[in-house]
């Protein structure tokens, strides 16, 4: 068994990616706080708006699931 993963380019690379899916995520859900027409966060934790957080769920699941296709 080979520990090729444990190199120093293939560690930096997997850093490298991790943070550019982190802020291409944060990016995405920006965009998608600015174009709904309501604020986000203070909809579902001040009013508790159940529905609306599982729909942001879904969403976040979404672009994650798309962000790792993209760098994989």
């Amino acid at each position: 068994m080979t520990l090729d993963w444990l190199q120093p380019s293939a560690f930096l690379g997997s850093i490298a990616y991790a943070v550019i899916g982190v802020v291409v995520f944060w990016l995405c859900f920006i965009i998608v706080d600015k174009i709904t027409p309501y604020d986000l966060w203070r909809e579902i934790v001040e009013k508790q708006n159940q529905a609306l957080g599982l729909v942001v769920a879904a969403m976040c699941l979404g672009i994650s699931i798309i962000v790792a296709a993209a760098i994989h």
